[in-house]
Parts: structure tokens; C-alpha cells; sequence
């Protein structure tokens, strides 16, 4: 037992020999490390001798990591209350402006307004906000400190809708000059009024109108102008409309007086926009047209084809309403007559009097049939047979006297290939009685009606009608 316990002991000592040995050596080793990399860390810093031609020994000093003035001590904000104008108490401030129009993107005769992108840019001077500087360089800075200095308080007049659009931040941007001068731009899409005549339409022109004003600053306070008069409106060359052209852009300044606050500056975008006829030509002018020639086309059918004429003129009449429906249903509902108006209801009135002449030559048709059938009734022979031979009726039995033929008429025969309906009946009656008669019936007896008459002048006086009404309309819209 007692040689156990010695070797138990023996081996004890054994094991705590050895872990001295190593911790004794990962100290040292830890310290050869450190060692080391403090040393590179000199050399890498300059202190030491740097190795050239190495890259990884020319890195550059962090500059983020250097103390500098911040832009709002530089600026002196908290020293001034920028919640009032500059120069307070003074003339009034000096604000030019300048726009450049992005796109125009519709005009609405419904709604009379239009819907534009611009940039709106503002230029005054704020001493408050000078800062020293060596180099006479600009500082720049976004919407956040736009919050904490003065701006003007610019409004479109008439307008509906506008905002400045956020994507993918504010599009406001601000630029202080060391000597005070500010520039403050912005990117807005505005939809303002546009009081339209349209009394013309679809021939007109527009001239449409935004309006910048200040809203709390009249113009003891604030001078709103054009910083280089006209010149100072810019458009994108690329600006298109569909169906406008865009003939001018032009600026104008005026005053504008409320009662109960006073006198503003404000300042006028105009543009001039003429309309394109072509579409509508297509889609109104042409059709409406085409309707009305149609439309004629039953002078040419034989007036005992009714089922050919009635549903022609049925056709163009309903369909010359749908167009006249089809245009109304796209404008407003203004109060006086506009130009398509006119040349629409026009045409409808052609269409409408083409029905009624069929009328007309159908009642007339029928006149004469029921005049034939009374002179039948009362006459005691039928005259005008077509064949000479069947003229020889002996005068004893009928009454009638010698006849000439030749003064009978063609009553029945065929004419160029059709039958004329005209009846002319010359009768010489040796009988006083019948004679007296006769004259008594005279009005039914020279019956001269010629319903395809009335046909052949609508051919004519139609079309001739139509076309003196386009010349004259046309010369005075176009």
C-alpha cells in the first residue's frame, strides 16, 4: 500500500511539471504575437519604416472618422427665427422664378382642366444664411433642412390637384450660396382649371393658363417676378400631345386684388394648343357623310319597291343618331352649339328630308291612281288605247265622234323603256249631253302627274343642297 500511494504521488508531481512547461510556452507565444502585430501596425501607419510597392501600405486616412463644423452651425440656424421673411420691416423681397415644363400629359374637355409636370424653381437672397468660404463653392442639401429656414409660400391658382412627387425621396432641392443667395427647386404635377370655348369644336384652339401666386405674402412683402422675362419658361422638345399641337408656351406677370387681403403678385403660364382635325374627320365627318350619300341612294329605286326604300332610309336615319349620341356622350353638357353640332344635325336634317321625299312621291302615287279611277268611273269608254287599229269604235253605239289619234296620247305605251305616268285624255263628244258632262268633269279628265318628277329633282337638289352646305361651313370654321 505504501509503494502505491509514493507512485500515485510520483505521477501527480509528473503532471503538474508538465502543464507549467505549457502554459509557460502559450504565454510566450501569445506574447511573440502581439509583439508582432504591433509591429506591422507601426509600419502601416508610417511610424515605422513603410515598405513601398505593397498596396495594402498606401490605404488613406478615414475622413469620415475627422471632427467637422455641421452644416446647421455653419449656417447659423439656431442664431436667426426664420419664421419670418428676410428683411423684415424692409422692401419687399425679391423672388424671381423659373419653370421647366417636364410634360403635359392630358386635357380633359369634360372636366376643363389639364394635368402638367414642371420644375419650379425659386431664387432670392437670405443674408441670414451666409457662411464664410475660401473657395466660394455652393452647398447643397435636400427637404430636410428646407423645414428649418424660410421658403415662399408658392400655390397654383385654380389648381385641383397637386404634390411634389416623393420617389424615391422628396424631389426638393436646395442650394445656399456663401454671400446668401438661395435656390430652392422642386418637381410638382399639377392639375389646374382651363375654362375651354368650344364652340368651335372640334376646330378650336385653346389657350390654357397656370398661375403662381404667394399665398400669405402680398406684394408689400414679397416682389414674385420672372427671373429672365420669357426666357425664363422652358419646355421639353419632346413634349406631344394626341390630339393637340402645342403652338406657344408664353409667361405674363399681373396683379391680383382680394378684398379682405390685398394686392398679389402673380405670375402666368400660357400655352396655345390647336386641336388635331384628322381623327375626328374619321371618326365624325366621314361617317356622318357617307350616311348622307347613302341616304340618296333611294331616288334611284323604283318608288313601287318599298320594301327596299322604307328600311334604307329607316337605316341611315338610326344610324346618323348613334353617331350624334356617340359624339355628346364624350363632351360636356355646355349650352350653346358647337361646330360638330351643326354639321351633324344638318345631316341628319338631309337624311331625314330623303325619307320624307319618298313620302311624298308614295302619296302622290296614290293621288293620282284614286284621280284615275274616278275618270274611269265617269268617263263611258276607256281612251287612249295604245294599238290605232282598236281606235275604230263605231260612233253610233258609243256616242263618240271621229278621234284623232295623234291627239289622244301615248297613255300606256312604254317611253325609253318604261311606262310614264301621264294621262291625257282629249275626248270630242257629238252628244251635247256627254259634252256637258265632260266639261263638267274637266278637272279629271287633263290630269297631267308625273310622280317620277319629283325624283328626278331630288337626284339633283340634294347633292347640290349638301355641297354649297359643306363649302359654306368649312370656309368658316377651317
Amino acid at each position: 500500500m505504501q509503494v502505491d500511494a509514493v507512485l500515485v504521488l510520483f505521477c501527480v508531481w509528473l503532471a503538474g511539471g508538465a502543464s507549467g512547461r505549457m502554459t509557460q510556452s502559450r504565454g510566450h507565444k501569445l506574447e511573440t504575437y502581439t509583439q508582432s502585430r504591433s509591429r506591422r501596425e507601426t509600419r502601416m501607419d508610417g511610424s515605422g519604416g513603410q515598405k513601398t510597392g505593397n498596396p495594402i501600405y498606401k490605404r488613406s486616412a478615414d475622413m469620415t472618422k475627422t471632427l467637422m463644423t455641421k452644416s446647421e452651425q455653419l449656417l447659423r440656424i439656431d442664431d436667426h427665427d426664420f419664421t419670418m421673411r428676410p428683411a423684415f420691416g424692409g422692401p419687399p423681397i425679391p423672388v424671381g422664378v423659373d419653370v421647366q415644363v417636364e410634360s403635359l400629359d392630358t386635357i380633359s374637355e369634360v372636366d376643363m382642366d389639364f394635368t402638367m409636370t414642371l420644375y419650379l424653381r425659386h431664387y432670392w437672397k437670405d443674408e441670414r444664411l451666409s457662411f464664410p468660404s475660401t473657395n466660394n463653392q455652393s452647398m447643397t442639401f435636400d427637404s430636410r433642412l428646407v423645414k428649418k429656414i424660410w421658403v415662399p409660400d408658392m400655390f397654383f391658382v385654380h389648381s385641383k390637384r397637386s404634390f411634389i412627387h416623393d420617389t424615391t425621396t422628396d424631389n426638393v432641392m436646395l442650394r445656399v450660396y456663401p454671400d446668401g443667395n438661395v435656390l430652392y427647386s422642386l418637381r410638382v404635377t399639377v392639375t389646374a382649371m382651363c375654362n375651354m370655348d368650344l364652340s368651335r369644336f372640334p376646330l378650336d384652339t385653346q389657350t390654357c393658363s397656370l398661375e403662381i401666386e404667394s399665398y400669405a405674402y402680398t406684394d408689400d412683402d414679397l416682389m414674385l417676378y420672372w427671373k429672365k422675362g420669357n426666357e425664363s419658361l422652358n419646355t421639353d422638345e419632346r413634349i406631344s400631345l394626341s390630339q393637340f399641337l402645342i403652338q406657344k408656351f408664353h409667361t405674363t406677370t399681373k396683379l391680383a386684388f382680394y378684398s379682405s387681403t390685398g394686392w398679389y403678385n402673380r405670375l402666368y403660364i400660357h400655352f396655345t394648343l390647336r386641336r388635331h382635325i384628322f381623327f375626328f374627320l374619321l371618326q365624325t365627318y366621314f361617317p356622318a357623310t357617307l350616311m348622307v350619300m347613302l341616304s340618296w341612294v333611294s331616288f334611284w329605286i323604283d318608288r313601287r319597291a318599298v320594301p327596299a326604300r322604307v328600311p334604307l332610309g329607316i337605316t341611315t336615319v338610326l344610324t346618323m343618331s348613334t353617331i350624334i349620341t356617340g359624339v355628346n356622350a364624350s363632351m360636356p353638357r355646355v349650352s350653346y352649339i358647337k361646330a360638330v353640332d351643326i354639321y351633324l344635325w344638318v345631316s341628319f336634317v338631309f337624311v331625314f328630308l330623303s325619307v320624307i321625299e319618298y313620302a311624298a312621291v308614295n302619296y302622290l302615287s296614290t293621288v293620282q291612281e284614286r284621280k284615275e279611277r274616278k275618270l274611269r268611273e265617269r268617263l263611258p269608254c276607256t281612251c287612249g288605247i295604245g294599238n290605232p287599229d282598236d281606235m275604230m269604235i263605231d260612233p253610233q253605239i258609243t256616242g263618240y265622234g271621229s278621234m284623232d289619234i295623234n291627239n289622244t296620247g301615248n297613255y300606256g305605251m312604254p317611253v325609253n323603256g318604261g311606262r310614264q305616268d301621264r294621262m291625257l285624255a282629249q275626248v270630242s263628244l257629238n252628244d251635247p249631253q256627254i259634252t256637258g258632262q265632260m266639261k263638267a268633269s274637266r278637272g279629271y279628265v287633263n290630269v297631267w302627274i308625273d310622280t317620277h318628277a319629283i325624283d328626278k329633282y331630288s337626284r339633283v337638289m340634294f347633292p347640290g343642297a349638301y355641297i354649297l352646305f359643306n363649302i359654306i361651313y368649312w370656309s368658316i370654321y377651317s
